[in-house]
Order: C-alpha cells, then structure tokens, then sequence
C-alpha cells in the first residue's frame, strides 16, 4: 500500500545543474551547498527539523515570510500541528472547527499581519448574532487567540499580532448582547427511562454506564476493551484519551457489577475495537428489518441492492460514535419518545413559520444531553455519600469543581430548616 503523500518526508537530493543539494518545503526549493558535504546534509536536517516542528511549515510563513502569510494558511499549518499535539480523535478538533470557521470565512485571504482587534471583535459578532452563549463565545474568542499565540511562537506572524489581539477583553455579563447560559441541571430519570427504547442498543448501554459510573460523555464513547482490567472483582476502565492527560493526571474509572453487566454483551475478540459502534448499530437495524420483512428476496435481488449501496454510501458508518453523534442520537430519541402532539408527523416543508418556531420550542423542552447524566451522578453520589466520593468517583481535583455538578439537595434543606427554624 503506497505512503500517504502527506506524511513523506521531503528528500535531501541533488540538483544536477548546479552541483548544490536541495529540498522542496511547501513546494518551494532551497538549496543547501555542495551535494554531499556534512555542511550541506546539516542545514538539511536543520531545515527539516524547523519545518516539522512548525507543523510541517517553515517559520516565517516559507518563501514570503511572516509579512505574506495568509489567515488561511496559518489556520492550515496549525490544523496540521493540532493532528499531531492532540491525536486525531480528540475532541479539540472541534472546538477549533467551531471557533475558526467565521475567521476563514471573513478573513481566510486576509494577510494575518492585518488580523488585528478589530477583526477579533468582528468575529465575535458573527457568535453574538448566531445565539450563541456568553461563555462559550469568551471560549471560541479565546481558541482564536491561542492559534494566534501558537503562529507567533512558530514565527508564522509577528509578536505584535497575538498581542494585538490580547487586548480584546471577554464579554461580561449584563454589559452585551449575547444571551447568558442556562445552568445544566440534572434530567429526571423517567424522562431517561423513556428514551432507551427508542435509541439503538449501543446508544441505551452508553446511556447506562453514565448513570452508573458518572463517566464524561467522551469516555464513554472511546471505550475499547484494551483499555479494561476485568482481573478484579471491581473492573477498572482506563480511556485512552481523556480531558485532563495533558495535565499528567491519570483517569481510572471503578465499573461494579451493574456496569459490567451492560459491557459484557458488547465485548469483541479484537480488543482494540471500540465497543459501541455506528456500524454495528446499523447492521443490527438492518437485520430486523430484514427480518420483518413479508416477502421473500431472492438472491438477484440481494446482489442488486448491495451494488446500489455501496454506489451510493459517500459516508459509510464510522466505527466509534463521537460526543456530537451521541448527543444527536439522544436528541432524535427524544422527539420520538416525546413527539409534539400535532405537529411531529408533518413534513418540516409543509410548516409555518411560527409552527416551526412551536415545534422548536417543544424539543427543547423535551430534550437533554448526556453531559446531564453525569450531574444526576454526581448528585447522587454526594446526596448518599458526601462531597468527597463525589469528587473521587468524578475524576475531579478540587471539590470546587464538583460543586457545579453535584446539585445541593434541597428537600433536605427545607427539612433541616423545618426542624430547626
């Protein structure tokens, strides 16, 4: 199977009409001195060693430098240092996605001398008039500003850019348009209850373990059966990657009977495997309706079929859901599990605005996400056994941290209060 192209590594060769070695750099050839000298195989490896560590970039942007650089290009150099500092499966990706979008497209041409406050602010608008929560807009503007700290540590732009872009202070409450957020609150377990039937196999059993264990969405869905220890009475999971590695902490989470029971159906011979899995969710929908079906297909028919979906499959099923796919699963379970009483079976084409605008309303009504669940753990937990285990079981440093997830239980505070007052 050929190399990935880009994943070669540029070569020292000759340049026969000059005698001198060269390498090609984001498509540009520089000459190093006398072909096969230890000179010129030095400022070989010097210039490869630069241009790896920039992500695959040279500093100063390559032939034109750091006053020819384009937005769009420092985006691509660091999008190629990201595959590599984070692992292509980490959640960041997204959060990067999400954050430079408006950039590229206002000021993906724009030379990224010229990126300066006022496009940061300009930016920020674009999140402001999209809906957008106060928080998490202080969170995209600040992504941007550290691909822009990354390009002026990689010499792609001058200092004075990122600094430039420093001063843009974060929106704070009461003094903006954006709308604040609302505190996430856990979701009562009926409403839970209700959906499982309606998901997948996959989708309920990670639903599950989160009530179980208090696990993070995106443990849950990297779960492999290499990363168990099932040695022990009390099973230990170890994700691969989880929120905190860069800062050296270690995340192991205890699995008790209960969590095993929902892991044990879906353990594979292939260890390295992810445990639930799109494609197996779809495989199993389509033996059921294979099943179901009345009339008989014969064997022409089968092959026919095949040929049509494998024609017209362009994203075929991953391997691993993704905190995004999960989520929209949960949703799509949501609204079948609580469909508008007059408006879910219609067609959206054949709706009103404002009935639009009604239907919108309902779902989020009746919808939660799987980060919620794991404030019903931690609720629970600290309701029967304190703030401590809470804190340990959470995988959390400080019991600061788990104050925002562990709701006060305020029947027992009316109670206490009744008592004493």
């Amino acid at each position: 199977m050929p190399a990935n192209r880009t994943n070669r590594i540029p070569s020292y060769r000759l340049h026969k009409p000059s005698g001198q070695a060269v390498v090609t750099l984001n498509g540009k050839d520089f000459y190093l001195g006398k072909y096969d000298t230890p000179e010129s195989r030095a400022e070989y490896e010097r210039m490869l060693a630069e241009w790896l560590a920039n992500g695959r970039t040279l500093p100063g942007g390559g032939a034109g430098g750091p006053a020819d650089i384009t937005v769009a290009e420092v985006v691509a150099a660091h999008h190629t240092f990201a595959q590599g500092y984070y692992g292509p499966d980490s959640p960041e990706h997204s959060r990067l996605r999400s954050a430079l979008r408006p950039v590229l497209r206002l000021y993906g041409h724009t030379r990224a001398a010229e990126f300066g406050p006022m496009a940061l602010k300009v930016v920020r608008n674009q999140f402001v008039e999209a809906g957008l929560s106060r928080n998490y807009i202080n969170e995209m503007v600040g992504t941007v500003k550290r691909v822009l700290r990354w390009a002026a540590e990689s010499e792609l732009v001058s200092p004075s850019v990122y600094h430039g872009v420093q001063a843009v202070a974060g929106l704070r409450r009461g003094r903006c348009d954006a709308r604040e957020s609302e505190p996430v609150h856990p979701v009562p377990d009926d409403l839970v209850d209700a959906v499982k039937p309606h998901v997948s196999r996959q989708v309920a059993a990670m639903i599950e373990l989160q009530q179980l264990t208090g696990m993070r969405p995106g443990e849950a869905v990297i779960m492999r059966g290499c990363d168990l220890d099932v040695t022990g009475d009390l099973w230990l999971y170890r994700p691969e990657h989880h929120k905190n590695e860069h800062r050296g902490h270690e995340r192991v989470i205890e699995l008790g009977p209960k969590a095993q029971r929902v892991i044990r159906e879906f353990l594979k011979t292939d260890t390295g495997a992810y445990l639930f899995s799109p494609a197996d969710a779809e495989g199993e929908r389509n033996e059921q309706r294979s099943r179901k079906r009345k009339t008989k297909r014969w064997p022409s028919h089968m092959r026919r079929n095949k040929a049509k979906r494998v024609k017209r499959r362009k994203n075929p099923p991953a391997e691993r859901y993704t905190t995004d796919s999960y989520r929209r699963a949960i949703e799509r379970g949501c609204d079948m599990a609580f469909p508008h009483p007059t408006l879910s079976g219609v067609p959206l084409a054949q709706l009103t605005d404002d009935q639009r605008a009604e239907l919108a309303e309902w779902r989020k009504a009746h919808r939660w996400h799987p980060h919620q669940l794991r404030h019903n753990f931690a609720t629970r937990i600290r309701k029967e056994f304190g703030l401590d285990v809470a804190r340990a079981m959470l995988g959390h440093r400080s019991v600061q941290v788990t104050e925002v997830y562990a709701e006060v239980d305020r029947a027992k505070a009316a109670e206490t209060a009744a008592a004493i007052g």
